[in-house]
């Protein structure tokens, strides 16, 4: 019965969540995937079947979710595991992005993950039983990477929704996890995938020398395999008491470990004034 499990994958055409698809449907596992370009989904994929359904949503619309929920339900009879993975990194420093740029980056990478749980909740409820895995970012880990504040902070946004969502859900039978990949070798880094600050301001020298590694060094190099992603997300799924938060490459390991001793160091230092408070 393990592979006759129904995955809802957003964010699907490309990237992780393709290279997931591809996955789930070898080992058969019936899957929906989401995408805004629903041609390069079935040119890579195929066309929907009694193992694949296709669909093209706009996860910034509830009422397009709302939809794509029921079309799953219909097709497949249920939903047992959600992968929130559509997003995109918007690059530029907090002074140069526009009111509109930042806004754009959250509601993709926050609120279309959020219209998909408020849609899938009830069936996973009646159900008692799924999974949810919301893939943020090392950037939802670690935001000291000059350029990449907004996206981060999307990132930094999801982890703290899962965390709530994990608590929330678990009396269902539901579990929830929050993803931080590192860098995986995937077309994220590409210019088209990748959205460049409109109005640059060029005394941010840190910033434009991110922008350029990224895109010319880092992008094509990135030390993690997706495929092995796709490996650990499907047995992860088995598992009967899975993580809330899932690390994945050592570059993601070792960046949580910079983290911790940097806010360790922080309130050792100053743990005069933190304990000065009381009463």
């Amino acid at each position: 019965m393990e592979a006759k499990k129904v995955w809802f994958v957003t964010g699907a055409s490309k990237g992780l969540g393709l290279t997931l698809v591809k996955k789930l449907l070898q080992n058969g596992y019936r899957v929906v995937a989401t995408t805004r370009d629903m041609q390069s989904l079935i040119e890579e994929v195929g066309q929907v079947s009694g193992m694949f359904l296709p669909l093209e949503v706009s996860l910034t619309d509830n009422s397009d979710v709302k939809t794509a929920i029921e079309k799953s339900i219909a097709h497949f009879g249920k939903i047992d595991v959600v992968v929130n993975n559509a997003g995109y990194g918007q690059l530029g420093t907090l002074e140069e992005l526009t009111d509109e740029e930042a806004r754009a980056n959250f509601d993709v990478n926050v609120f279309g993950a959020l219209n998909v749980i408020r849609n899938a909740m009830p069936y996973l409820r009646s159900q008692r039983s799924g999974n949810i895995f919301n893939i943020s970012s090392v950037g939802g880990l670690f935001g000291s990477f000059a350029g990449w504040g907004v996206y981060c902070s999307t990132k930094f946004a999801m982890a703290g929704f899962t965390e709530a969502l994990a608590e929330e859900a678990k009396e269902f039978g539901i579990k929830v996890s929050v993803v931080y990949p590192g860098y995986f070798r995937t077309d994220f880094l590409n210019k088209g995938s990748l959205s460049l600050p409109k109005q640059p301001i060029q005394d941010y020298k840190a910033a434009r020398q991110s922008e350029q590694a990224h895109l010319e060094n880092i992008n094509g190099n990135q030390p993690n395999d997706p495929d092995k992603a796709a490996d650990v997300l499907i047995s992860i799924s088995k598992e009967e008491n899975p993580p809330v938060h899932l690390l994945l490459g050592k570059d993601a390991f070792d960046l949580l470990q910079s983290k911790i001793n940097t806010i360790t160091e922080d309130a050792e230092q100053w743990k005069e004034y933190t304990l000065s408070t009381a009463f």
